[in-house]
């Protein structure tokens, strides 16, 4: 049974953190396909505290999406000292610390994972969060740098040390970023140093595999970014195959096209038509990659700004079983 303050959940399937990706509409779809815990986007302390509107809306959250928890990333121990008191005021169920985001304009300034070049600067960061707040404070990271400075024992001891209540682990190294294969080796090496929960992330899409690591690696939890994008389902997929045994049905054309309107609507609803529209358009290849010629049905979804004509050709493609001719030169059938 995985235990962070007043969260108890065994086995919990976790949706990561992921910038411009989970917003409150998408949170809300996956914790009704069964993640057990939602974090905001990337929250940048600095942001918060120049009082920015828009960093501070990053922070909302409904009370439907607990258990919950807000991410801050930043490389400034008095910002982050700041940005925990702001966070701490909305009462999530936790605070998370970026000790893992790879790109340069992060890493680069000492953020994210750019903390695992400089430990004893994460390990004052990490302490003025946990000063600053009454919640439960967790960390997300890597197992290093890059291949020859893995460090991921040590700083699993120093945030146990110091009073981190969970560490989430991308099994790669900052230097991989998400290629090549995560290494899950070092689980059960980080389980024999603490006793904090750890929690596995990097490169988990299917069922089967995740229930390997938890098997193999004594984890007691997972993480799903990515391939939560692709297939929102992915949460109650793995509860599925941890019950019978086996695997979930596909997914019928039907249900991908009414995830797909759910979501849509839901997002013109929370930031407005337009901007909803335009950042639907990066789920469009997962949620309807089972329907051949799909790339010209998105390309013809892409030229929309207003919800209404994307809905009605989504309904024409779920209700006729193909999508119309006159869309296109020739008709395209579903099988």
């Amino acid at each position: 049974m995985m235990k962070i303050g007043k969260i108890e959940i065994d086995k919990p399937i976790i949706l990561a953190p992921m910038e411009d990706v989970t917003d409150q509409p998408f949170r809300l779809m996956c914790k009704r396909l069964g993640a057990d815990i939602m974090y905001t986007e990337f929250v940048n302390s600095d942001g918060l505290i120049r009082n920015s509107e828009k960093t501070f809306k990053k922070m909302l959250f409904s009370e439907e999406e607990r258990p919950f928890g807000i991410q801050l990333y930043g490389g400034d121990e008095n910002s982050m000292e700041g940005a925990a008191r702001m966070a701490d005021s909305l009462n999530p169920d936790f605070i998370d610390i970026n000790c893992g985001c790879w790109v340069k304009n992060v890493a680069g300034r000492g953020a994210g994972a750019g903390l695992l070049k400089d430990p004893p600067r994460m390990k004052r960061i990490v302490a003025n969060v946990i000063k600053a707040t009454k919640l439960p404070v967790t960390v997300k990271t890597r197992l290093g740098w890059d291949e020859s400075s893995i460090n991921i024992i040590d700083i699993a001891k120093m945030l146990e040390d110091i009073g981190v209540s969970a560490l989430t682990i991308h099994c790669r190294t900052r230097s991989q970023g998400h290629s090549g294969d995560p290494d899950y080796t070092w689980i059960p090496k980080v389980k024999q140093a603490v006793s904090i929960p750890i929690i596995v992330n990097g490169g988990l899409k299917e069922p089967q595999q995740i229930k390997e690591v938890f098997d193999d690696t004594g984890c007691d939890g997972v993480m799903i970014g990515r391939g939560a994008i692709d297939n929102p389902w992915i949460f109650s997929d793995v509860k599925y195959y941890f019950t019978t045994g086996e695997l979930a049905p596909p997914r019928s054309l039907a249900e991908r096209i009414d995830i797909c309107i759910e979501l849509l609507r839901s997002s013109a609803d929370f930031k407005g038509e337009r901007r909803g529209v335009i950042e639907m358009r990066k789920f469009y290849s997962g949620y309807l990659r089972e329907i051949p010629n799909a790339s010209k049905l998105r390309n013809y979804l892409m030229q929309f700004v207003e919800v209404a004509p994307i809905v009605d050709t989504l309904l024409s493609v779920k209700e006729r079983g193909y999508i119309a001719a006159e869309m296109f030169q020739e008709e395209i059938a579903v099988e």
